[in-house]
């Protein structure tokens, strides 16, 4: 058996090698390393994907988030509402551009923004909402939207870690997460659903002005070199990346079904144990699990953690920490929040290994050491 990883790039690349490197080796042959037709080519094929107008790829999901936020006009002292419970970049480009954090509570079952926090957050003073679809689940997009356009407030997808999962609304219309928001963002960091073999990143939107501000955002503020009519940034997906993502992004139903049929499998191994609980899968959308995360009852999560790795098992833990007790936020902001679930299932959380090249061997390897771990 192979030594397990939590993400087995090496092995998804092997499937596809011949692919890959046809398209690295034109790139190079033809020299078009920045802004290259694979660039472009890119950009709609994911478009189109996605059902979008545009998209506009960059550097990475960071940058896209910054971008976003800028071409959307905001000033110092805005406050924009985000989860607590997720990575500190959604937060981080809060603060570096100078707007306030205002952090909201996410459901139990879901770990997605929960609309009762996000209704209590709501000030005057609100210019963006930013929900992340956590873990490969979607926020509950359709009372969400509704919720903000009531107050007129745009909602800015972060979608990186759900990108080919479908969202249902009541009328029975789907979506896919990133579609939804007046512009949504997405990573192609290496271990995403859909992935390069460096960073990157894209912003999406239907919206031809906002497309074109983020464009030029995206490129020092200038739509014709050397006439820059906003501060902008330097922000750009590499051809050779933007090939490589070319080959996956065909790819991409095929990887979200292999990790559906892990989660599966994990599923039904877990399902009796009443000291796990396995991850929610909401009848809106559907899961494509960046990550398979578990809630542990009455078990201290960190020593399974550990006794876990000590069986040749790697798990990770998402997020040990959350946004609102991170330290670069308690020293910028003297609010208080009050969030329960979040600070609850900062201490039950863990993560076992989900990717596309998991064999059934590797899957009852994982799932016969997680219950001896849990069950003592």
């Amino acid at each position: 058996m192979h030594k397990l990883q939590m993400v087995d790039l090496k092995r998804q690349y092997q499937k596809i090698k011949s692919e890959v490197d046809t398209a690295i080796q034109h790139v190079i042959v033809n020299t078009a390393f920045i802004g290259g037709p694979d660039v472009h080519a890119f950009a709609k094929e994911i478009a189109e994907y996605i059902g979008v107008k545009h998209a506009i790829p960059c550097a990475n999901g960071t940058d896209a988030l910054q971008i976003a936020l800028m071409a959307l006009g905001l000033q110092p002292g805005d406050e924009v509402i985000t989860p607590s419970f997720t990575y500190m970049a959604t937060v981080e480009v809060v603060l570096l551009l100078r707007l306030t954090p205002v952090f909201v509570d996410v459901d139990e079952d879901t770990f997605t923004m929960n609309l009762d926090s996000l209704k209590n957050a709501i000030t005057d003073k609100t210019k963006a909402i930013i929900p992340v679809h956590l873990y490969g689940q979607s926020a509950n997009m359709e009372p969400l939207l509704a919720i903000a356009n009531e107050h007129n407030i745009p909602v800015v997808e972060d979608n990186a870690q759900a990108i080919g999962g479908t969202y249902t609304f009541s009328d029975g219309r789907t979506a896919k997460t990133g579609s939804m928001g007046v512009i949504s963002c997405t990573s192609f960091f290496p271990s995403k659903n859909l992935g390069g073999y460096g960073d990157g990143g894209a912003m999406f939107t239907n919206d031809d002005a906002l497309a074109d501000k983020l464009k030029m955002i995206a490129n020092h503020g200038q739509k014709v070199r050397y006439y820059h009519e906003m501060v902008g940034c330097n922000s750009r997906l590499d051809t050779i990346q933007a090939a490589i993502l070319r080959i996956k992004l065909r790819h991409l139903d095929e990887y979200c079904a292999a990790r559906s049929s892990a989660a599966d499998y994990y599923d039904n191994a877990f399902k009796n144990n009443p000291k796990i609980t396995t991850p929610f899968r909401a009848g809106y959308s559907k899961h494509v699990f960046h990550q398979y995360t578990l809630k542990l009852n009455g078990v201290d999560r960190d020593a399974v953690n550990l006794a876990l790795a000590d069986r040749g098992v790697p798990s990770m833990i998402y997020y040990p920490v959350p946004c609102h007790k991170q330290k670069m936020v308690t020293d910028l902001t003297s609010q208080a929040f009050q969030l329960p679930v979040t600070d609850m299932l900062q201490d039950m959380v863990i993560s076992l290994p989900m990717h596309t090249e998991l064999t059934e061997e590797e899957l009852r390897f994982i799932v016969e050491n997680v219950l001896a771990v849990v069950n003592g």
